[in-house]
Formats: C-alpha cells, structure tokens, sequence
C-alpha cells in the first residue's frame, strides 16, 4: 500500500510550472517546494471554482499544504455551505459561471462571513463578490502563483483567530484604518485603496516609526519580494493617496526601506 502523500496530476502540475506557456496564459504558475510554502493547521476551506483543472490544483495543494477542504463549482452553491455550516475561510474564483447572475432579492442572510480570497483578474477589491458579504477580503490575480495563495491565505486566517482584538481601528494622528470593513481615511477623506495598497498601510500602521525594509513590504504585501522597483512604485502609489495635502505620514530612509509616523525619527 502507497502512504506517501499524493503528488498533483501531472496535466495540471505541468499547467502550473510556467513551462511553454503562452503570453495569455492566465492559469497558476509553480509553487516553490513544500518546506517553504505557509502551512494551515486543518482549518476548513471552501474552494469556489468552476475550472476543474484548477479546482483539481487548488484542493490537492491546500490538503497537502494541511487543510480540510470542500469543494463546489458555482456562487450560489457556494453560499448554500456558508449557510450550512462554519467555514474557516472561502477561496473564490471570480470566474465561476454564475459569479455575475446571484439574485441579490433571494440571497439568504449569512450567520457568519468567513475570510474571502479571490482569485482574479480584476484590480478592484469593492467590485468582487458582494454577494458574500463585507468581511474581511484579499485577492490574488491570475495566473496566480500557489505560494501567494496560501501565503494570503496564512494572513486572512491569522486576522480572523477566535479572541483576536477587534473593533479598535489602527491609527496614526488623522490617518485611520478599520478592519472591521476594510476602509482607511485622512481626516474625512476617504481613501480609495487596492487591495495591495491597504495590505501595506496596515504594516505600516502596525509597525509605527519602525522602517520596514522592501523584502519586509513584499513578503507581507505579495507572500514573495517582487523586486525594488515594485516596492517603489507601490509605496509611491500609496503615499500619493495618503499624503495628498496634508502632512507627511510615509518617509523613506534611503538604503533602509520606508517609515510612517510624524516628523520624529524612526527606530
């Protein structure tokens, strides 16, 4: 009898090493060995997807990787389990058939919103998936590589433990950032974030005055470190958004990596 852990197949581990793949390829990339890849600890996942090759993928790798998992093809069964029964965390991708047509009359109340990430091609969080509810959302876009979707999946499930503090928005002078929906603002202005964008300002919000270097920013923003000029264009982004006519929150200690406090010095 075989006990070793099953291997993916080999049509859809070959479809996710990136090996002759077209330039509009859209399908997942290769996942680094296993050793190195973040680890879930039997939490129930719900994977939404109506690709077989990439529902085949996704369940393989998140039970090696130590989930439980279940497994449904469109939006509104999908609703139909979280109404059934507790999920630790849904991981949704937008290109299930039904994904545009939920009746929004008929939709049933939810007892719990589980962590949601979705799997994309679109830019903007707020447009995806209202229909499972406003609590806590990321996304990865295709072709989305599997360390990114367990490291974002890591995250989501460490901001959602039971006994976590919550209901006290992160802050620094006028800047404020609420997880409960997943909003900043500067004053009374709102900011209008990616969902990349928000993933830093609460680092940096979290690690107040302390400079975070750009391999720091990468592995919590993306699960890997994108290169400089990624970070770069990023944090500029961002401190567009956040600085824009007022004083500067978001400060760059060259060589170092990036800050965000007031005009005193960082640690």
């Amino acid at each position: 009898m075989n006990t070793g852990s099953p291997a993916p197949p080999r049509d859809a581990a070959n479809r996710a090493t990136g090996h002759h793949r077209p330039a509009d390829d859209r399908r997942p990339v290769a996942a680094p060995p296993a050793e190195r890849l973040a680890r879930g600890a039997g939490q129930h996942v719900l994977v939404v997807a109506g690709d077989p090759d990439i529902a085949e993928l996704l369940t393989i790798t998140l039970e090696l990787a130590g989930y439980r998992i279940s497994l449904t093809g469109t939006g509104a069964e999908a609703v139909a389990r979280v109404v059934e029964r507790r999920l630790d965390l849904v991981v949704f991708d937008t290109d299930v058939p039904d994904q545009r047509d939920f009746d929004r009359e008929r939709r049933p109340e939810l007892p719990y919103r589980p962590p949601v990430l979705l799997l994309t091609e679109c830019e903007s969080l707020g447009r995806l998936v209202s229909e499972l509810g406003p609590g806590r959302r990321d996304y990865v876009t295709k072709p989305f590589r599997i360390a990114e979707v367990l490291a974002r999946i890591q995250v989501l499930l460490r901001h959602a433990r039971p006994g976590r503090p919550g209901g006290n928005p992160l802050h620094c002078g006028d800047l404020v950032l609420d997880d409960t929906v997943c909003r900043a603002r500067r004053g009374t202005r709102t900011l209008d974030l990616t969902p990349a964008e928000y993933r830093l300002l609460r680092h940096l919000l979290v690690n107040p005055h302390r400079v975070l270097s750009k391999e720091q920013i990468g592995r919590h923003v993306w699960g890997d470190h994108r290169g400089d000029n990624a970070i770069e264009q990023l944090v500029s982004r961002l401190r567009r958004k956040v600085d824009r006519d007022a004083p500067a929150l978001i400060h760059t200690r060259r060589g170092f990596g990036y800050w965000l406090g007031g005009t005193g010095a960082a640690a």
